[in-house]
């Protein structure tokens, strides 16, 4: 008779947390509350309880940790017992001791020195961005996007305002064009022509040096709507899985953007109290915080509803479009929601798309609408354009009918 074979224990000693043992716990049942699966919190609990056994090996205490403790245990030779050998370690390994770290910062048990350091701003540019908070009413993001491109110019330029002169601002703004797109450029001359003017103001710098700034050629209306037709639409919104969460949550965002042709920032900012369910109405929260309220088209109202009864996590966050993974949160900017509609094209199998971020749905809510017979005045009222110019960039989508009233070029007329 065989004897039934035994295995021998396994001499691999399991690595020792020491003093962050308890933390490890505590910071394992947090993440299972915010939602993360048992194989992610496994993978948290791991590299934390490496990153014990290494500050251990090593002599360390718990309250020294900062950022330069984390890159020497990133560089070291792992010789951890338990540890796969390895020269070096993941960068996503290293995420997770790095986020475990912040929560002992949290927790009063390292220093508060954990977090990477915010970038620097110069004290002219903060006060700049503090002026347009206050008295321009604009929203944190383009605030944000103006201060980082006035420090990007700022080496060119000098710390110094009051050496400015028109020479040197026309000269640093043609050398960034050499680098950059004509779209962003313009968007930088922008924020640098708003950041003179404060600077004039407050008698930091000579006067009119904002009429120094080039213009950038873009010739208005010059261009043709960028749109996908009606039937590439709903092939789009169709391409969401209903059978997974986060389907149901891209469905309701692909419906608003392309019936109510909404901006990627105003899914970003919408809270659950914006809908006003008796009234059948959306409220938006538009550029320069402007507030609307729009009818909520049947379909998009099902949808929306849909997703907040069967999908969205339940969480105490008031912003309607969360996550789908944890932890369950708001999307970080308006990119997320340009990546859902990136995603939804590569589903549908469109390759031909004119753009791929979530304006390609407005301007194809616009062209929809003026082709149904609605009004330039009524596409404006719809899409919130402070101008009846920019509502008039859509009266040139039947080309067709252009092609008929379009008078021949002078030069091919003979006298």
């Amino acid at each position: 008779m065989t004897k039934p074979v035994t295995k021998a224990p396994s001499q691999r000693r399991r690595m020792n947390a020491g003093a962050l043992r308890s933390a490890i716990n505590t910071f394992a049942g947090l993440l299972k509350q915010l939602g993360h699966t048992p194989l992610t919190v496994a993978g948290y609990v791991d590299s934390s309880r490496h990153f014990g056994e290494w500050l251990a090996r090593t002599g360390r205490s718990p309250s020294e940790i900062d950022d330069d403790v984390i890159a020497l245990f990133a560089r070291h030779r792992c010789l951890c017992p338990g540890a796969r050998r390895q020269s070096r370690l993941s960068a996503k390994y290293v995420r997770r001791v790095r986020r475990f770290a912040s929560f002992l910062v949290t927790d009063g048990i390292a220093g508060p020195a954990v977090a990477a350091p915010a970038p620097r701003v110069d004290d002219c540019v903060a006060a700049y961005q503090a002026w347009l908070r206050k008295h321009r009413g604009l929203s944190d993001r383009t605030i944000d996007r103006h201060g980082r491109m006035v420090m990007r110019l700022l080496p060119a330029l000098g710390a110094n305002p009051a050496t400015y002169d028109a020479e040197l601002v026309r000269r640093v703004v043609l050398a960034e064009a050499q680098t950059t797109s004509r779209p962003y450029l313009k968007t930088m001359t922008t924020a640098l022509r708003g950041y003179l003017r404060f600077l004039q103001v407050h008698g930091e710098c000579g006067q009119w040096l904002d009429r120094a700034i080039p213009t950038i050629p873009q010739w208005r209306l010059s261009a043709l709507p960028r749109y996908l037709p009606a039937d590439g639409v709903e092939r789009l919104i169709a391409s969401c899985d209903l059978g997974k969460p986060h389907g149901i949550r891209d469905r309701a965002i692909l419906l608003l953007l392309a019936r109510l042709g909404l901006r990627a920032g105003d899914i970003l900012d919408m809270r659950l109290d914006d809908i006003a369910w008796a009234e059948g109405t959306l409220r938006v929260r538009g550029k320069g915080r402007r507030e609307i309220r729009l009818p909520l088209p049947q379909d998009a109202g099902d949808a929306l509803l849909d997703y907040l009864e069967k999908s969205r996590p339940r969480v105490t966050c008031d912003y309607i479009f969360l996550r789908s993974s944890a932890p369950h949160r708001q999307f970080a900017g308006s990119c997320s929601i340009s990546s859902v509609v990136c995603l939804a094209l590569r589903r549908a199998g469109i390759d031909d798309a004119p753009t791929r971020g979530a304006n390609l749905l407005r301007h194809s809510a616009a062209t929809s609408m003026l082709r149904a017979g609605a009004t330039l005045d009524t596409v404006g009222a719809v899409l919130r354009h402070r101008s009846a110019n920019t509502t008039a960039h859509y009266a040139k989508v039947d080309v067709t009918m252009l092609q008929q009233v379009a008078q021949p070029w002078p030069g091919k007329v003979s006298c």
